[in-house]
């Protein structure tokens, strides 16, 4: 698929680059471009010594971002760093530069969870999903100074969780407007049902690390002797720190079953109301931010129609939980 934002690299300057940042000699022996991201290019490099790495390279600042994306890439470098310290199944970081736009990391052996969903057995796919919701809860462990976003232009950062996730979400609302995207009601009155909710928000007192876009096509499984197990998860960009129950966001994509198990995964054990109240919230902002992409990734009209139009539906239904 293509993107108009992500990087269009050639093979020889995804080589230059690795041979720049990586101890040598480099002899490429193999190259393959992954063309199913949004938003950074993505291309591994086979070396003739065994070595698999992935290079990955952030859009050129002079294109129209979302307000949250902006030092997307100084932010998933934070993310494996801090994830990987706190023993997150995480490639290896092989090299960062969060102002350059460029990290490599290693290319993991196993394939994304939609790929091996068709062999994967019904029988192993709930431990599967607990396993994914237990794992992916040691980013919470991860402990940031204040919450937000950690970007320089600290827009969203502040020392209540409040205060950030309503700056989260008056950020979002105003790429919305600038870029005509449609909304199902005025952005006013979304905004006012999530601030409605300061109280229940402020109910969270740590800053936690959440990934926030753990949906199955960042979560790379592979067969081992007994059965299908979590090799890694993969693109932090979307990372902030807050509520750990954001995470829950993208666990519980899929059938109910499968939701539960991810979350005792996540919880050991099931969720509070206020909790459930707050991952409604969660969902909003997700929403918001996959209505405002289409306007600005360069998707084709249907695959914008089509999230659009999934996605609204999903606006809709829990906004409607909140006034409820």
């Amino acid at each position: 698929m293509e993107i108009a934002i992500r990087p269009k690299l050639d093979r020889a300057a995804v080589e230059a680059i690795a041979r720049k940042h990586l101890p040598g000699p480099i002899e490429v022996v193999g190259h393959e471009e992954f063309k199913d991201g949004f938003f950074n290019a993505a291309h591994a490099l086979e070396f003739a010594d065994g070595r698999h790495v992935v290079v990955k390279v952030a859009p050129d600042k002079a294109h129209k971002l979302l307000r949250y994306e902006v030092d997307l890439m100084a932010t998933e470098i934070e993310c494996f760093e801090r994830g990987l310290a706190a023993g997150v199944p995480m490639p290896a970081l092989h090299y960062g530069d969060p102002e350059g736009g460029v990290m490599i990391i290693d290319r993991l052996k196993g394939v994304s969870l939609p790929k091996a969903h068709k062999d994967i057995p019904e029988a192993e796919q709930i431990a599967l999903r607990r396993e994914i919701g237990a794992l992916s809860a040691r980013f919470a462990t991860v402990t940031g100074e204040r919450f937000g976003y950690p970007r320089k232009s600290g827009r969203t950062v502040a020392d209540s969780w409040s205060e950030s996730f309503l700056a989260m979400i008056d950020d979002v609302l105003a790429d919305i407007a600038e870029n005509g995207s449609p909304l199902p009601r005025p952005a006013e009155e979304i905004a006012a049902v999530v601030a409605a909710e300061r109280d229940l928000l402020d109910e969270v007192t740590r800053p936690a690390l959440v990934h926030f876009d753990l949906w199955d096509g960042n979560i790379f499984v592979e067969k081992a002797e007994h059965g299908w197990r979590v090799e890694a998860f993969i693109d932090g960009e979307r990372a902030f720190y807050g509520d750990p129950v954001a995470e829950i966001v993208s666990l519980t994509f899929g059938p109910e079953d499968q939701q539960a198990a991810a979350v005792e995964g996540f919880l050991g054990r099931g969720m509070t109301a206020g909790e459930e109240r707050r991952l409604a919230l969660y969902r909003v902002y997700l929403m918001l931010i996959l209505v405002a992409e289409c306007d600005v990734r360069g998707f084709d009209e249907e695959q914008a129609a089509h999230q659009r139009g999934w996605s609204t539906e999903a606006l809709v239904k829990n906004l409607a939980l909140l006034e409820g």
